[in-house]
């Protein structure tokens, strides 16, 4: 790993990871630090950003917590001010934050239950990067990582929003992705499937059963397998991907 570590340097590199209190966002952020980053720890969860920083800067790593709520674009826009000021600058920004939203039928989807997965899931995703995407121009350099999920490519029945909200955080990245490219800023995204965190606790055991028996490995990923792909993607080894899309599902969904 120390080898890995060294070749994808992230040194000097200021990464703003959301939803980096727990899951894939607390793995990437680990990963990140332990590259050499420095990490700006983004949650609505601000204890719990708190202590990961805290157990960041234990390990003799650089990081720092910033409260937001990633639905609530003013809240966005002073916790990316508050980093810029506290560091000068960012370089890369993962897009982590999210919610599932359950298994509940479209019939009985209400408004409130949409537009909230919605609000966090794109909206948020939406707001981070139109918040960061002057200062990377500026500098000439940008990664952005987005987090999606398989269910934007086929759509997973009784989870209808999710499914629109992380087709749409793949169809974001693409236009994205073409309106900053030449200013050096690449924006990809990832598409795991079922992971081993705390969003699957929210499905019913069919619903959960139903996503697994789809995944040809036979087994549910790891968030650190995600973390790999998200330290790739944050380096300088990538130089000729942008608008991509990553598939993290164990042979689900290889498209």
């Amino acid at each position: 790993m120390e080898g890995r570590m060294d070749f994808l340097d992230l040194a000097g590199r200021v990464a703003i990871v959301t939803g980096a209190a727990q899951g894939i966002g607390l793995a990437i952020a680990q990963r990140f630090a332990a590259a050499g980053a420095v990490v700006a720890l983004v949650d609505i969860n601000a204890k719990g950003a708190e202590e990961v920083a805290q157990s960041l800067l234990a390990q003799g790593t650089s990081a720092a917590a910033f409260a937001c709520d990633v639905s609530d674009s003013k809240a966005v826009q002073e916790a990316f001010d508050a980093v810029l000021k506290r560091y000068d600058h960012t370089d890369i920004l993962v897009n982590n934050a999210g919610i599932g939203g359950g298994a509940v039928r479209l019939q009985d989807v209400t408004d409130d239950h949409w537009l909230r997965v919605l609000s966090v899931d794109l909206t948020g995703v939406f707001y981070c990067c139109r918040a960061v995407i002057p200062h990377m121009i500026a500098r000439g350099y940008g990664r952005i990582i987005n987090i999606a999920s398989v269910a934007g490519k086929e759509g997973n029945p009784n989870m209808a929003p999710y499914s629109a909200a992380k087709a749409g955080v793949i169809a974001l990245t693409k236009a994205l992705a073409k309106e900053v490219v030449q200013q050096n800023i690449l924006v990809n995204v990832v598409t795991p499937g079922v992971m081993d965190t705390g969003l699957i606790n929210g499905l019913t055991p069919e619903q959960a059963r139903y996503l697994i028996e789809r995944i040809p490995m036979g087994r549910i990923g790891r968030t650190d397998e995600v973390a790999a792909l998200a330290h790739w993607l944050a380096s300088d080894e990538v130089s000729f991907s942008t608008g991509a899309v990553f598939d993290l599902s164990g042979g689900r969904t290889t498209y």
